[in-house]
């Protein structure tokens, strides 16, 4: 896939971020202490900080299990953080009363992975659409009027707004949870592995139309996906998660050309590669992600990493700038060495 050409994205050290995560963390609590023993929890997301600027896409991806779709889920206000802090345009709504967080609806919207499940299957697709309108008490007319648009703008015909989602491809319901998402022109929206159900050449018709909706509207995504090749085709930056933690963040084309973590740079490396010859002289990731209800300690990576040192098992790294606008959180940062540097 080509990358689309999108609006120029904003100075991340001079733009004022729409949306700040402070130190966010949120654990499930798996068992419940007594006799003596200790409850056991799952840390999903933990002590996680980056901004987004109004206008840009920021990818976040990682293996399954990592802590991104919990991370998703806490910025739109469907899960509440145990820690830490999320600042809209400046405002800690980490705590925000119900009321707050239905008012925050109108803003931050949420597309999901599975885009049957997502949709009501007894509500016609002019419904499911109308459904944010009418809530915030938009009049018959411009309810009828918007979800007309909205339908435009995502490629349904309008013959199709009194069908039901069963007779709707996957591609054509994700297109639905789309407009759903715009109807209250919100200035975020959180994509959680909004394309990862749907075949190949679907995802690139998704991809095109989100690029054609940021450039046309100024709408900011938070991208999550385990796809890198996917993450890479419409993110300006990318946030890379590990064990719950970010463990690198940095432009797009800075990430892919000049990894700094170890990680991200196996990530990279099993995007498939056509040149069999050049694949085979890369990093490749092997290994199971560590529990999150027992993590290491030390590193969450440093069984895994070829750079591994004595400190890496006792101090967990910080997240550190390792360049203009590039973080990471590593004691060893620094491009792979190419045909020496494999992940165990």
């Amino acid at each position: 896939m080509t990358v689309p050409a999108r609006k120029p994205h904003p100075e991340v050290a001079t733009a004022s971020p729409l949306l700040r995560l402070e130190g966010l963390s949120r654990d499930f609590a798996l068992s419940r202490p007594g006799l003596g023993r200790r409850g056991k929890t799952l840390r999903a997301v933990d002590q996680v900080s980056l901004d987004v600027i109004e206008g840009e896409t920021l990818g976040v991806v990682g293996e399954s299990g990592c802590g991104k779709t919990t991370l998703g889920r806490m910025i739109v206000q469907l899960i509440r953080p145990s820690a830490g802090r999320i600042l809209w345009r400046g405002e800690d709504v980490a705590q925000a009363s119900a009321g707050r967080i239905r008012l925050l609806r109108r803003e931050l919207q949420i597309v999901f992975q599975d885009p049957y499940s997502s949709l009501n299957p007894r509500m016609r697709v002019r419904d499911i659409i109308a459904e944010p309108l009418e809530n915030f008490g938009y009049s018959r007319r411009d309810v009828a009027e918007r979800v007309a648009r909205l339908m435009e703008t995502v490629g349904l015909p309008a013959e199709f707004a009194d069908r039901y989602p069963h007779a709707f491809s996957g591609g054509q319901r994700q297109r639905i949870g789309i407009a759903r998402a715009l109807a209250l022109e919100p200035r975020l929206i959180v994509c959680d592995e909004a394309v990862s159900a749907l075949d190949v050449s679907v995802q690139a018709q998704i991809l095109n139309l989100l690029a054609r909706i940021q450039r046309e509207t100024g709408v900011a995504f938070v991208f999550i996906s385990h796809n890198l090749g996917v993450i890479r085709f419409l993110s300006h930056r990318v946030a890379v998660m590990y064990l719950g933690r970010i463990v690198e963040i940095a432009p797009e084309a800075a990430l892919f050309e000049a990894p700094q973590h170890p990680y991200t740079a196996a990530l990279i490396a099993a995007i498939p590669e056509p040149d069999t010859a050049r694949a085979g002289r890369r990093a490749t990731l092997s290994g199971d992600i560590p529990s999150p209800i027992d993590p290491p300690p030390g590193c969450a990576f440093h069984r895994r990493c070829p750079r591994a040192r004595e400190i890496c098992g006792r101090v967990a790294p910080v997240l550190e700038t390792a360049a203009p606008d590039h973080r990471v959180a590593c004691h060893f940062p620094g491009p792979p060495e190419q045909g020496r540097e494999s992940v165990r």
